[in-house]
């Protein structure tokens, strides 16, 4: 298994970004005959996270997913950063071309 770093470019300052879980998304419920004050603690799931991500980046998120699931994983290490899980070096590198066919520069993979 090899994996990778996912790099934006940043839609404001045009500088690669990744982004990171800083805390888990804490839900909870609003009832309308009673309070509820049950609250679950739950981080995002690595496509979740990619799409938290659209308008902050200069690519289409969707579009960027969709490439990394035909040749791999996104996942959430340690709770926290996003990678992506590929199964072999043939895989990371069509993942690799795919990425700079569709993205150029924009999108881009780093070996952990």
């Amino acid at each position: 298994m090899i994996r990778a770093k996912l790099w934006f470019t940043c839609a404001a300052m045009y500088d690669p970004v990744t982004p990171i879980i800083v805390q888990p998304s804490v839900l909870g419920w609003k009832a309308k005959k009673r309070q509820v004050d049950l609250t679950i603690e739950r981080a995002f799931t690595g496509e979740e996270l990619v799409l938290r991500m659209k308008g902050w980046v200069t690519t289409e998120v969707e579009q960027v997913i969709g490439i990394v699931k035909s040749h791999g994983y996104l996942k959430v290490l340690d709770e926290q950063d996003l990678v992506v899980e590929v199964d072999s070096e043939e895989d990371y590198e069509k993942l690799n071309k795919a990425l700079v066919e569709k993205f150029g520069n924009e999108v881009f993979l780093e070996r952990s």
